[in-house]
């Protein structure tokens, strides 16, 4: 890129300050302005990455033909106004996860953009670190063979939040993740979603997620706000290979396992296939190396260079809209007690009316 783009980012609380670090660092990227409705809070972060513009007033952002692109660190309950009156001002836009409150918001939000010829990005961070664009490498050159089954853990000691239950705080990071690494992306039919209540807060605290990828394999997700362990391990099996991601293990976020389990299928009817002995493989295991990178920064890259080359961006809107589906189904399943539901790909009538 020859010349740096103008971006502001618009929300000053948990998240916002993070992405205007790196947009602050970025070779890509100038740093416009920080907005919020809390002048102090915009401050205090302007004063963190060295001094830029504050802004009370969303408008006053769009309103400004230099900035050429806005960031969204906002409550997930405000992303479909904010972004749909970003996009027809004509920005660039990426949204912190979720990509909005609903799937139905959150279609109408990709249809916008795409109709207006604009990026629109989700702000998936764990498919930026070094870690997951390696597994996704390995999945892509057949190292582990055919993915047989994905199983995410991702509990802690956390924040019970207010207007979400477990499922729609911690189940995005994992489902983003799965639906990059997987070739075909996140397309499951049906989810089933089981939860938990202890506390009586009137929402689940603690939630099981499960769904069928494709040619019998099997996705699961467990997440808890509850747990005095904390844990961000994802384990991926396949035909050839096994590889344990383990985020909280800095010496060795990835193991690559060449252990497996085989059985012939030739000729075997269903009856003689219960019976076939079975063969266990067991070879060497491996770590590779990563590098150190921030995941931010490159997130803070590949907005720029989509923009750039007019092209869609590694986690685009419709990445999102894929979580959504399946968050959407999970919700569904858990009011049904844990029934499978559907993932709808796409909005019936009723939703598009409305």
């Amino acid at each position: 890129m020859t010349k740096k783009l103008n971006v502001a980012v618009v929300g000053a609380g948990y998240w916002g300050p993070n992405l205007a670090r790196n947009f602050r660092s970025s070779r890509e990227w100038d740093l416009a302005a920080v907005c919020d409705l809390d002048r102090d809070r915009a401050q205090r972060v302007s004063d963190l990455v060295g001094g830029v513009a504050v802004v009370t007033s969303l408008d006053d952002v769009l309103a400004d033909p230099t900035i050429d692109a806005v960031a969204v660190a906002t409550p997930a309950k405000t992303h479909h106004a904010i972004v749909l009156a970003a996009l027809r001002a004509g920005k660039h836009v990426v949204v912190e996860k979720p990509l909005a409150p609903s799937r139905t918001e959150g279609a109408e939000m990709v249809a916008v953009a795409a109709e207006l010829g604009l990026v629109l990005m989700t702000d998936h961070t764990y498919c930026y670190t070094p870690a997951v664009m390696k597994i996704q490498e390995l999945i892509a050159d057949d190292a582990l063979g055919e993915v047989l089954f994905i199983d995410s853990v991702r509990i802690n000691l956390g924040l019970i939040q207010p207007d979400v239950d477990v499922f729609w705080d911690l189940a995005p990071h994992d489902l983003s993740i799965i639906d990059f690494i997987l070739p075909g992306g996140l397309a499951p039919e049906t989810v089933s979603a089981q939860g938990a209540d202890p506390l009586r807060t009137g929402k689940s605290c603690i939630g099981y997620l499960s769904m069928p990828i494709g040619d019998g394999a099997i996705a699961h997700v467990h997440v808890n706000w509850l747990s005095p362990t904390k844990i961000r391990q994802m384990v991926v099996g396949g035909t050839k290979r096994t590889l344990v991601w383990d985020d909280l293990n800095p010496q060795q976020r990835l193991s690559v396992y060449d252990r497996g389990v085989e059985i012939s299928h030739e000729s075997l009817s269903s009856a003689e296939r219960a019976a076939a002995s079975v063969s266990y493989r067991l070879g060497d295991t491996w770590s590779p190396a990563l590098p150190e990178t921030e995941a931010l920064s490159s997130m803070a890259t590949e907005f720029a260079h989509a923009i750039a080359e007019h092209r869609t961006p590694r986690t685009d809107g419709s990445a999102g809209l894929r979580v959504l589906s399946v968050l959407d189904a999970a919700t569904r399943s858990l009011a049904n007690a844990g029934t499978a539901s559907v993932v709808h790909s796409e909005l019936s009538a009723l939703e598009v009316a409305s």
